[in-house]
């Protein structure tokens, strides 16, 4: 695994995009910081960039990077064992403007994965995690699944596609300042 954290940590380096296991479906990523990068995952995926993207971050740490004023009640989301939970902070900050919604907020989730936790460690920054398919179609639940429009329009494709990640996508809460949590996804 060291190998593929490595290789995938290179290609987030140089601008470049990857095709990786996450703890919910298999996912594009790139440097969530980098306006070009995240574009490349818009184009890949034939998606508008009016529709946001999610992050992955390692840690509370991290996440403090990124998000202005986190909820108070946010922690309380982030170790629910087996629900991987994406939350959508107010107040993104030190990210690319084309990765914010028009509403000035971030969907950001903290992976119950080790190669995403040793890969966001080593690169020590958000990676964008967006699910591996071209917008509109079935999200792939398997490394199988996935098209060869996707497998040849990445710069990376991580070579571990035995990892095992759940096969549906995480469930995304809204936390508001004041507390007020609103479902978007289960």
């Amino acid at each position: 695994m060291h190998k593929e954290v490595k290789k995938a940590f290179e290609t987030l380096k140089e601008g470049g995009t990857i095709l990786y296991p996450t703890d919910t479906v298999w996912g594009i990523g790139c440097d969530a910081s980098n306006p070009e990068a995240v574009q490349k995952v818009y184009e890949l995926k034939q998606r508008s960039d009016s529709k946001a993207l999610i992050c992955l971050v390692a840690d509370e740490r991290m996440l403090k990077k990124y998000v202005k004023d986190i909820p108070a009640a946010a922690p309380d989301f982030f170790d629910i064992p087996g629900q991987p939970i994406t939350i959508i902070y107010d107040g993104p900050q030190n990210l690319a403007p084309n990765l914010v919604g028009s509403d000035d907020t971030i969907a950001i989730r903290i992976p119950d994965n080790d190669f995403c936790f040793q890969l966001l460690r080593k690169f020590n920054g958000a990676i964008v995690s967006t699910s591996a398919n071209i917008s509109g179609q079935p999200t792939p639940t398997s490394f199988e699944e996935i098209s060869e429009e996707i497998l040849k329009g990445v710069d990376y494709v991580v070579n571990l596609p035995s990892e095992k990640s759940k096969t549906k996508p995480s469930s995304i809460i809204k936390l508001g300042k004041d507390g007020e949590v609103k479902i978007i996804r289960k």
